[in-house]
């Protein structure tokens, strides 16, 4: 399951790059979430699914969706309509597992979390070198301006913000409904901004694509295994699969746009790989 959630969350990145050229950014997104809840809404007919019990846990559901899909999609796909390369885009959303241990080492003394353990600061240390060396290149003088700059980091913070407010407060329900609530949430959020992009669409062929795997691949399947492994995993250890995203995102840029793949960002995949098996390895008993 994590091997699949890096697959299919780098795509998101390509992705952006196919849509935003033929449509504004919130009118894309609340479509993609409008979308979504009616195909969770069919399939949750058919398997006749439970919903979360209780106005607390629907307010906390609501707020990661605000978080982890209006906050965290929003930044990123308005940040790559601003001009900001996707993969810059992905090395600043990598960021998060570092943000992720800096909080839960910070709250550690508490006793409300485990600290993070020297092996894992080292997987988070190596991991990040090798993000920095995937994406490196990519940080071209006049891609990045404080505009999408903002955007971005919106983005991080929406995402490590997301993550660990759901591991904290949200209690074990079905993926399917859960989801459904968050993209109501995001779509409550996302749609007015959307009424205010003046832009029409380009309804050809590349922005239908662009839809459809937004709402089957990176919504009805990646939102929800990420959904799934928050739940069932340790905060560091999951978001430090985020570390996978840029590389894979850096190598499918290479097969689809020809983009070109140095000797330091090949060196940059093995240490990400490296640094994530440190992360997720089970202690030694």
């Amino acid at each position: 399951m994590p091997g699949v959630f890096v697959l299919i969350w780098s795509t998101g990145f390509i992705v952006a790059r196919f849509a935003m050229p033929n449509a504004p950014t919130f009118t894309f997104l609340s479509i993609r979430y409008a979308l979504s809840v009616v195909c969770f809404g069919l399939w949750i007919g058919a398997a006749r699914a439970a919903w979360p019990v209780g106005r607390t846990q629907w307010m906390h559901l609501a707020v990661t969706g605000v978080l982890m899909h209006a906050a965290y999609l929003g930044g990123v796909w308005a940040a790559v309509k601003a001009g900001i390369g996707a993969g810059t885009v992905a090395l600043l959303v990598g960021l998060q597992p570092v943000l992720t241990a800096l909080w839960l080492s910070a709250v550690s003394s508490s006793g409300r979390t485990h600290a993070v353990t020297p092996r894992q600061w080292t997987g988070l240390g190596l991991g990040l070198a090798g993000l920095i060396l995937v994406v490196w290149r990519k940080l071209g003088a006049g891609e990045i301006t404080a505009w999408n700059l903002g955007l971005a980091i919106v983005a991080l913070i929406g995402i490590t913000a997301g993550t660990l407010y759901q591991k904290r407060f949200v209690s074990p329900c079905d993926v399917r409904t859960a989801n459904t609530v968050q993209l109501l949430a995001a779509l409550i959020v996302s749609l007015p901004l959307a009424l205010w992009e003046s832009e029409a669409i380009r309804w050809n062929a590349t922005f239908l694509i662009a839809m459809a795997w937004s709402v089957v691949g990176l919504t009805l399947g990646g939102s929800s295994l990420l959904y799934l492994l928050i739940q069932r995993g340790a905060a560091t250890r999951v978001t430090s699969l985020l570390y996978l995203v840029p590389p894979t995102t850096a190598l499918m840029a290479w097969a689809i746009f020809d983009e070109v793949l140095t000797g330091p960002m090949l060196l940059g995949m093995a240490l990400t790989a490296v640094g994530v098996a440190l992360v997720v390895r089970a202690p030694q008993r």
